[in-house]
């Protein structure tokens, strides 16, 4: 999979990580960096708060500490704020702006009329386009779905007004806004895209094996791939992925004592960027995914839950990876399977 150029800005790798609010904050964009994400982009930023200047919505939008190019994405529905958001954005170290008009959730889509809605309106979308790539000497770049609907399937149409505008790249998630996250995503569809613009693509949705990853981008045509559920937990996946585009060769998974060792720093700089209280909070729906899977995940997940202080979440993590270090993983899955056999033999 060759580099692509967003502008002036070189992707060497272009396995992006996908913009996800409550996951995708500086930390794990950070760590995914670290581990060979071609590209992050930020949790969905809104623009009326970026341009309010909203401490929250500024934290969000920090891009410090990766040493390479990060994007910022925003939402909105009103030209002139979003352009100003971009140029705050920009100012602030974002190598890159992306639009977001995908959102599919009730509160963003049907609430504000920014996010996928604005699929639906096309010539307040092109406003928006307009108005922030002018905003901004960085490139501007979009997320979209195939549309609101099935019946309203155009995508590679707003594709087209957007590099009229001067969008330096389209992702496109494979479904409808009123499939929300069911269903299957139709990496298919987004040929069409590919294929009704010169600019570069990126195919997005349902992505969570190297495998998938391929056969996106065979199905698609497109430039790169998108990748946010696969991330949960993983955030060695991107890299992953990148291999096996590369090579063709199935990539290792980290041991468990790598995986430890990925958890902790990310749990130690969750801490450190939102504070002891919130980084607790926060850190606990990670921890469940880095060890999902794992024999005895239920119970270890079910107590974190329960505890408030950042030294008795390390002492649980550390009393629960200990003993399948110790034992070694693949012995201590047989030893959970020959348990779970047990307990159906009974």
């Amino acid at each position: 999979m060759p580099p692509i150029l967003v502008g002036g800005v070189h992707i060497a790798v272009p396995v992006y990580l996908a913009p996800m609010s409550g996951v995708s904050d500086l930390p794990f964009r950070r760590l995914a960096r670290r581990l060979g994400t071609g590209m992050v982009v930020s949790e969905m930023i809104a623009s009326q708060a970026m341009v309010r200047e909203n401490r929250q919505t500024l934290k969000m939008a920090e891009v410090d500490g990766f040493g390479a190019p990060s994007a910022v994405q925003l939402a909105g529905c009103d030209p002139a704020v979003m352009a100003e958001a971009a140029r705050l954005a920009a100012d602030r170290g974002a190598a890159i702006i992306d639009i977001n008009f995908g959102c599919p959730v009730k509160k963003v889509a049907l609430g504000q009329q920014a996010g996928s809605a604005l699929m639906r309106d096309e010539t307040r979308a092109a406003a928006i386009l307009e108005a922030v790539v002018k905003a901004v000497s960085v490139p501007v770049t979009l997320k979209m779905r195939m549309g609101w609907d099935h019946a309203s399937l155009n995508a590679p149409k707003l594709a087209r007004i957007a590099e009229e505008c001067g969008i330096r790249l389209v992702t496109v998630h494979g479904r409808t806004r009123q499939m929300l996250y069911t269903g299957t995503a139709d990496w298919g569809f987004v040929r069409l895209v590919k294929q009704a613009v010169g600019i570069p693509v990126l195919v997005n949705g349902d992505i969570l094996t190297p495998q998938h990853a391929a056969e996106a981008l065979r199905l698609s045509g497109a430039d790169g791939v998108m990748i946010g559920r696969g991330c949960y937990g993983r955030p060695w996946f991107p890299r992953q992925v990148a291999e096996y585009l590369a090579t063709g060769r199935e990539p290792a998974e980290p041991s468990l004592a790598e995986q430890l060792a990925i958890l902790l720093e990310h749990y130690a700089d969750m801490l450190s960027h939102h504070g002891t209280q919130t980084g607790v909070r926060l850190a606990r729906k990670h921890i469940a995914w880095y060890s999902k899977g794992l024999p005895g995940s239920a119970e270890f997940r079910s107590g974190i839950n329960q505890v408030d202080t950042a030294a008795e979440v390390a002492a649980r993590i550390d009393a629960f990876y200990r003993p399948l270090l110790d034992l070694g993983l693949e012995a201590a899955r047989a030893r959970f399977h020959a348990l779970g056999q047990e307990r159906i033999a009974a």
